[in-house]
């Protein structure tokens, strides 16, 4: 009897152990699997963080880096599909920047579109490729509306992707979030399962949180590499553009008996709105214009140009600057916009007769030292700024005013970039320091007055940026 309850005893405890080592053996592989999972995990996670780093080394295009972050969290959290949603320019709407293959739906479909899509699969796939989505509108519009990442196991919770629920192209679980770096909110990144697929759990949340931060840094970084290689780009075309402008400004002053002429043009930015020319009228004459469009940069720049064109078509074979005005008017007006048009002031000089005739539309009165008197006068014929009438009023009131030049007087015309610079104190150079800059080195020549102006600009003005473009042409009797 009692062998037989040590037999029983024994077998109670071999059999013990042997479910205890059972258990302990499922644990373990259970343990092995888990750390297999998670290794596999950070080996995916790893990848795809390597990848985000290898796409910057070199130039990466936004669709093969929007393909990236999509596949990358789409493969590591074994969704069924993943969407990313962008802002546009205005930041009202999300559109489409790139939908997995297979990707269920994250927004409302119209009935007929889901009626094509169970014929023409593609008829949906177009339909989510083009659809933008308002902000605050739909889940998506909703998450990057309020900044705040959902999952939601239950797509009951989602009104507008509910009604696909029953659909063999329906949404069961989707986690969204908003792609946030810093202030900038730049959209939203999804990922969905279909009916077939295993709902996302808490955990699978956070891991899909870390990887919207680190998309967003990449997304973010991509926007200011791309804006940089722009503005590279912008700024190689923009010194393209100012080689250009400079060849069609005069690159040496012209020599003419009787006359000794010195001009200078100075941009504020890459390209300039003023300009100034010499042009030859016949072999008696030579014409000397000297212009400033209304506003800077580039557009101001074009208009400039095609003045310069114009002017030199109508210019060859004609003495008098207001006829030539009014030509260049009448052939400017259709083309102007109307916030724009063109301060300009053209002469004439007789190099035979050693007389100057001028005309001027609108431009700054040029300024007058005669060497007899030691004294500056401001010449003011009358006339009206280019491209604001068709004709009827700027013919009217522009006219030829002679002017009497004796030897060593001297000629100033110059644009307000001069008289309106500004030094550190908000005050301006104005008119009378041009003056006196005029009478302290009319002596010089007309490349001494330029130079002296220049060096009076800039020791008055100190560390100011320049405003405005700068021109500047001297005429000396000699």
């Amino acid at each position: 009897m009692w062998a037989t309850v040590l037999f029983a005893l024994l077998a109670i405890a071999v059999g013990g152990w042997l479910f205890t080592a059972f258990r302990q053996a499922h644990k373990v592989r259970a343990l092995e699997r888990s750390k297999e999972e998670i290794q596999v995990e950070e080996t995916l996670v790893f990848d795809f963080l390597h990848g985000l780093g290898e796409a910057f080394r070199e130039t990466i295009r936004p669709h093969d880096l929007h393909r990236l972050i999509v596949e990358g969290a789409t493969r590591i959290l074994d969704a069924h599909g993943g969407a990313l949603y962008l802002a546009d320019r205005t930041g009202n709407k999300l559109l489409p920047a790139f939908l997995s293959k297979g990707c269920p739906p994250l927004l409302s479909v119209p009935a007929h579109i889901l009626r094509q899509a169970a014929t023409a699969p593609l008829a949906l796939d177009g339909f989510l490729r083009t659809q933008s989505i308002p902000r605050g509108e739909g889940l998506l519009g909703t998450v990057w509306a309020t900044a705040q990442p959902v999952c939601l196991a239950d797509i009951r919770d989602a009104p507008d992707l509910a009604s696909l629920r029953q659909t063999a192209l329906g949404t069961a679980s989707v986690m969204a979030t908003p792609l946030l770096y810093g202030k900038q909110n730049m959209g939203v990144l999804a990922l969905g399962n279909g009916p077939t697929g295993t709902p996302f759990s808490q955990s699978d949340f956070v891991v899909f949180k870390s990887i919207a931060e680190q998309s967003a840094f990449a997304l973010y970084n991509a926007i200011i590499y791309s804006e940089a290689n722009e503005k590279k780009r912008l700024d190689h075309d923009l010194e393209i553009a100012r080689e250009i402008q400079r060849s069609l400004l005069p690159d040496q002053s012209p020599v003419i008996p009787g006359f000794e002429i010195a001009g200078i043009n100075l941009p504020a930015r890459q390209v300039s709105g003023d300009y100034f020319d010499y042009i030859r009228v016949d072999d008696h004459h030579l014409g000397v214009a000297i212009a400033d469009v209304s506003g800077k940069g580039v557009p101001a720049s074009l208009i400039m140009a095609i003045s310069r064109s114009v002017l030199r078509s109508q210019a060859p074979h004609n003495s008098s600057p207001a006829a030539v005005l009014r030509s260049v008017n009448r052939q400017l007006y259709p083309d102007i916009k109307e916030d724009m048009f063109i301060s300009l002031a053209y002469l004439v000089l007789d190099h035979q007769a050693g007389s100057v005739t001028i005309a001027r539309a609108g431009h700054d009165a040029p300024l007058l030292y005669r060497h007899a008197k030691g004294c500056i006068e401001t010449i003011k014929p009358p006339g009206m700024v280019l491209g604001i009438d068709a004709g009827s009023v700027f013919d009217r009131i522009t006219n030829d005013f002679a002017l009497a030049l004796e030897r060593d007087d001297c000629l100033l015309l110059y644009t307000d970039g001069v008289t309106e610079a500004l030094d550190a104190k908000g005050d301006e150079f104005g008119v009378e320091r041009l003056s006196q800059s005029i009478r302290e080195s009319a002596a010089n020549g007309a490349s001494g007055i330029v130079r002296r102006l220049i060096d009076d600009l800039r020791n008055f003005v100190g560390a100011q940026p320049q405003n405005d473009d700068i021109t500047v042409i001297a005429i000396r009797k000699t």
